[in-house]
């Protein structure tokens, strides 16, 4: 029974990712301008354009364009960048591999971001550190990630110079180095996701703590901070993947503004360039990969509940 629903979300998600790679190749495909003039030149000749176009199939109609670039997709072959005529997998790899440390780092500090302050504000709920961490959660999500960061430039790199203005990764020498370099943007990266999981944990968690089971745990004289972490919280965590889930695959597509700040080299970076150029496969390319990864967060999410929750698996 397990495997079949784990199957069938799989199943689902694939279906997903195929109509994803429809949207984006065809959208990809209209945006306006001819691709061989713009990367030719003005003085090309009508002969080179064409010869141009039979390179890259531009020539052909679109289902079977979607058709030739879907069986590539599959191979793991995007293609050539249209502008420095680069295998898009070289140039995509080195992004992605910065984007995914840097992921990693903030999604380390969210997780105790999120279940220290969720917990505390649950565990003395209507009391003024409850009154705190409701407060900081509603400043948090009122700010955007792009003010947010750069409020901790001026305070940390500005004011106190405490990491550098940059996140250049590439110019770290030791470990040490390129944790300065990450700490601000993982760090507005951390706060954006955790003010939203703080809020809905913390309303999962006093409804668990009002439950029968937790009141029985309490009578029968265990620890408060036992009936707390050993009970409560491994079920009030339940539907809070979603959010997480969510905020994994905002971690690689959302990191666009924050990379931008911090003049990050990563995915959310080379997006931008991609669409400025109007490079085709390289927009193609890192919209799939960002769709990917939000497909396959949502399903790690939907499997996490399956196996977690006893009732979604008789249901």
């Amino acid at each position: 029974m397990i495997l079949k629903l784990i199957l069938s979300r799989i199943i689902t998600g694939l279906l997903t990712l195929l109509a994803v790679s429809l949207i984006i190749f065809v959208s990809t495909e209209i945006l306006p301008g001819d691709v061989a003039a713009r990367v030719l030149g003005r003085f090309a000749t009508e002969e080179s354009k064409q010869i141009f176009r039979q390179q890259l199939h531009l020539d052909r109609p679109v289902p079977e364009r979607y058709a030739i670039w879907l069986s590539r997709v599959v191979r793991g072959d995007f293609g050539s960048s249209i502008v420095n005529q680069i295998p898009v997998n070289k140039v995509v790899g080195p992004k992605l591999v910065n984007t995914s440390i840097l992921a990693v780092y903030a999604f380390v500090l969210y997780i105790p971001l999120s279940l220290v302050l969720a917990t505390l504000a649950a565990a003395f709920r209507d009391r003024p550190v409850d009154a705190a961490i409701s407060v900081l959660s509603l400043v948090g999500l009122s700010i955007p990630e792009f003010v947010m960061a750069t409020i901790l430039l001026i305070l940390f790199a500005v004011s106190v110079p405490i990491f550098p203005v940059l996140s250049v990764i590439e110019t770290a020498q030791t470990l040490p180095d390129a944790i300065r370099s990450l700490t601000l943007p993982a760090v507005t990266l951390a706060i954006a996701m955790s003010v939203y999981a703080i809020r809905m944990l913390r309303d999962n968690l006093i409804e668990v703590l009002d439950s029968e089971y937790i009141r029985m745990a309490m009578l029968k004289g265990l620890p408060r901070y036992r009936v707390v972490l050993w009970h409560a919280l491994p079920n009030a965590v339940i539907p809070a993947l979603n959010v997480t889930a969510l905020n994994l695959a905002y971690l690689i597509g959302g990191v666009v503004v924050v990379e931008r700040v911090f003049s990050y080299n990563g995915i959310g970076s080379l997006l931008v360039e991609s669409v400025f150029l109007r490079d085709a496969p390289l927009i193609e390319a890192t919209a799939l990969l960002v769709s990917a990864v939000y497909i396959l967060a949502n399903l790690f999410a939907d499997v996490m509940a399956i196996l977690l929750n006893p009732r979604l698996r008789t249901a």
